[in-house]
């Protein structure tokens, strides 16, 4: 049998369909396999017809086909599937050979596969891929990690097959073991934030200031053309003025929004790590509520808000929230970045926060130009410990200032829910803090559990004072309340 082929897909789904296209169009031969056979076929004599794509029936007859060291990318659902595809493959394979998980899957499990399958001589790459079915098909955003052993073998056709920003390609080694997946896991949390934060404009838009569907895309047509310009304010454009049979489609559409978990798995990470990702946190409750429409819809009969209406200026007050959101996204972004940094501590990843960026600036769903001064900022100091000290977003921030705590103040007036809004500018507020209230909450946790606190002059010095007279001298130190 001719080894011909410079890669394998697994999976046939429109993600994997599409990446076999753009593959080919880059003059990579590409051996489509899925489990369910017949796809392969169909595939083979219809997306496929007339191009370079080989198909196999098996997967023995997969590897037989692949050019050495042999490539194989699956694109499968994450989990045990993923574990299954590589048990049956490691004994097909020989050393030197590369599986690539191109799926959403957990970095933890990334971490392990890595190392599990280094030790049978086999390079394992974790890769997120970004973009969705057209990204897929034209140039997704690509992060791999896993075996840096690897990377000379898969670069050419990743970053051919990549999206490109500035005529650079949207994709770079990010790290070992799970760093490819743990980015990919911060670049979708973002995408929650981002999403909750457009959701959250609409909402003030519509019920704030109530304005029509037209009328709300064309103020979305107007962000989009200035420093909020986005693929999701694009997207979000678009689907306001969409009409089906003559009306509006958006309305008709049910208010409860479903999640796959790398929002969760971002949200749980930054409570793993100790790192306050609060808007990421946020919106992903936002989501959970909203799953709970028939409670809402109950509630909504029995609870009373606020009868006050919007009196201001309209057009002034649409800036005030273009503004406010501008600058929840960058603390969204700012907060994500400080997960990144924490988690590198963590593995020893020696991540490239501005190439992180650019990763992003094409093919994925965050793409925006916002992620070219994130870029320059790490590119102008590389040890960066927050976007929000950097010169261009702290100027950034203070211009939006005013506007974001009137947007704040009049929803909760109005009784708009924008709990990311919220949540955004409380970070801000506690970051620039030099002081907070957790002294209060040290002196809580001793006086009732004896578990000792510092003070200002002996950080790092902790005691116990018997606050009542009746307790002992005995502190704990085990327990964290």
């Amino acid at each position: 049998m001719t080894e011909s082929a410079d890669i394998a897909l697994i999976g046939l789904a429109v993600m994997g369909q599409n990446l076999i296209l753009n593959m080919n169009d880059h003059d990579f031969v590409v051996c489509a396999y899925n489990r369910t056979t017949s796809k392969v076929d169909d595939f083979l004599q219809n997306e496929a017809k007339n191009t370079k794509v080989v198909g196999a029936h098996s997967l023995k007859e997969m590897v037989a086909k692949l050019k050495k060291p042999r490539r194989v990318m699956m694109l499968v659902k994450a989990g045990e599937a993923v574990d299954n595809f590589i048990d049956q493959l490691v004994p097909l394979l020989e050393p030197g050979d590369i599986i690539i998980d191109g799926g959403n899957s957990e970095y933890q499990d990334s971490n392990r596969r890595c190392k599990d399958l280094k030790e049978k001589g086999i390079l394992f790459v974790g890769s997120g891929v970004s973009g969705g079915e057209e990204g897929a098909r034209y140039g997704p955003s690509l992060m791999p990690g896993g075996n840096p052993d690897a990377w000379p073998h898969i670069k050419n056709i990743f970053q051919s097959i990549a999206a490109k920003a500035d005529g650079e390609p949207c994709c770079d080694w990010v790290g070992d073991g799970g760093a490819g997946h743990f980015v990919k896991m911060v670049h979708n949390g973002i995408e929650y934030g981002d999403m909750q934060l457009i959701c959250e404009a609409y909402s003030l838009l519509k019920d704030a200031l109530r304005m029509n569907q037209e009328e709300m895309s064309k103020v979305f047509d107007d962000w989009n053309r200035g420093e909020l310009d986005s693929f999701l304010i694009e997207i979000s454009r678009n689907i306001l003025k969409f009409k089906e049979n003559g009306d509006y489609l958006l309305e008709k559409i049910r208010d409860s929004a479903g999640q796959k978990g790398t929002g969760k798995w971002t949200a749980i990470a930054s409570l793993e790590y100790g790192i306050p990702v609060t808007l990421i946190g946020e919106s992903v409750y936002a989501r959970c509520l909203s799953s709970l429409k028939d409670e809402r819809v109950s509630a909504c009969k029995l609870l009373d808000g606020p009868t006050s209406k919007f009196e201001g200026d309209k057009e002034e007050f649409v800036e005030h929230i273009r503004k406010a959101l501008y600058a929840s996204k960058i603390v969204s972004y700012a907060q994500g970045f400080m997960l990144l940094r924490e988690a590198a501590k963590v593995f020893n990843w020696n991540l490239n926060y501005g190439g992180i960026a650019l990763m992003w600036r094409g093919g994925c769903i965050i793409r925006s130009v916002f992620l070219g001064n994130i870029k320059k900022a790490f590119e102008k100091n590389p040890e960066l410990t927050n976007l929000l000290l950097d010169d261009f977003f702290r100027d950034a921030i203070h211009k939006c200032q005013t506007s974001w705590r009137i947007v704040v103040s009049e929803a909760a007036r109005l009784g708009v829910p924008i709990p990311a809004f919220y949540t955004a500018l409380a970070f801000y507020d506690g970051y620039r803090s030099s002081r907070l209230p957790a002294n209060l909450i040290q002196a809580q946790r001793d006086y009732f559990g004896a578990h000792t606190y510092e003070l200002n002059d002996k950080p790092g010095v902790f005691i116990h004072t018997n606050w009542t007279g009746t307790g002992g001298k005995t502190a704990s130190t085990n327990y964290l309340a």
